[in-house]
């Protein structure tokens, strides 16, 4: 399988732990491309998408991809290959045209299926079947479905060519076990001091609100929010800027911003993920926020080869354990 927009490489590790063999990816950011190659084997091209040749991907079963967002043409999907915007969804039907993958999966937030009054992912879904793609989306939280104990909701787009495939093919469902937060978060732990409230202003502040540990509270600029769910707030991309929407703890040693290898925690990757010790805080935070839940791509590409082997799907409803600490 390839990846596209790969980041840290969140899809193509929860392909692999499926049963698939990543054998390329391309992402653009350069920070991201140094925390992926720390932790994957396979081919790397760091560039943007638009430049990237199909002759560069080799032959795949699957293309996989959390595109970014972008307005689509109003004129129509025909018009939107000389779209002067550049939307890089285009770019993926290109490579799908050229390399013909017998599975498309894609990744985006919940609305991308409102974008635009509907038009933009109308727009995606008579794209893909008009190359050859019959199409199947749902929209999963992580918590229920990826095996972390994080409010995160994503669109899951799938495509086969094959329709005896595609009707093979169910999403997963719940997960019966409920993943617990202090299994992700190291509320006992002393962290770096980076990572604490040191301001007596702000340390009072916080004190009036933040009284329980063994939840995740929310910074929201004017005002402390408590998550009474037991979830994590969905991560974000600017969590290492401070300020709005950053999750806040309290620990033994004081209220403290979770650190990167917990957001990575609550994304579902492995404790032997390595965060290369010399990007800053914030890219570690960014290229957290816009990861990938492994969990429920892993589950969902569990179904996506039971289908492509005509098997039963074994990711319905069971019990799912992530391997992490």
């Amino acid at each position: 399988m390839a990846g596209l927009f790969a980041g840290v490489g969140g899809i193509e590790l929860g392909f692999e732990k499926a049963g698939f063999r990543p054998v390329f990816a391309n992402e653009i950011d350069e920070k991201a491309s140094i925390t992926y190659m720390a932790n994957h084997k396979h081919k790397l091209i760091t560039k943007d998408v638009n430049k990237l040749g199909a002759f560069e991907i080799p032959k795949i079963d699957v293309l996989a991809g959390g595109f970014p967002c972008q307005a689509f043409s109003v004129a129509g999907y025909r018009k939107g290959f000389k779209d002067p915007r550049g939307n890089v969804f285009w770019e993926i039907i290109r490579l799908l045209e050229d390399k013909k993958p017998q599975v498309v999966f894609l990744e985006n937030v919940k609305n991308l299926s409102s974008h635009d009054s509907g038009k933009t992912f109308r727009i995606i879904r008579e794209s893909l079947a008009e190359i050859g793609y019959h199409v199947k989306f749902a929209v999963l939280n992580a918590s229920e479905y990826g095996g972390v104990p994080q409010n995160r909701e994503r669109i899951y787009v799938v495509g086969f060519r094959s329709k005896k495939n595609f009707n093979n093919f169910l999403f997963p469902g719940p997960i019966s076990k409920k993943p617990n937060l202090k299994d992700f978060i190291y509320f006992d732990k002393k962290v770096d001091d980076i990572y604490y409230y040191e301001d007596r202003y702000m340390s009072k502040l916080l004190r009036k609100t933040i009284t329980r540990s063994d939840t995740v509270y929310q910074w929201r600029r004017q005002y402390v929010r408590e998550n009474k769910s037991n979830l994590c707030p969905t991560l974000t991309a600017n969590m290492g800027t401070g300020g709005h929407n950053v999750p806040l703890i309290l620990t033994k040693y004081g209220i403290r911003k979770l650190t990167p290898r917990e957001c990575f925690n609550l994304m579902g990757f492995p404790k032997n993920f390595r965060l290369p010790k010399e990007l800053a805080l914030g890219h570690l935070y960014k290229q957290a926020g816009n990861a990938v839940v492994v969990g429920v791509v892993e589950r969902i590409a569990i179904n996506i080869l039971a289908a492509l082997n005509n098997e039963p799907m074994p990711s319905l409803d069971r019990d799912f354990q992530l391997e992490l600490l």
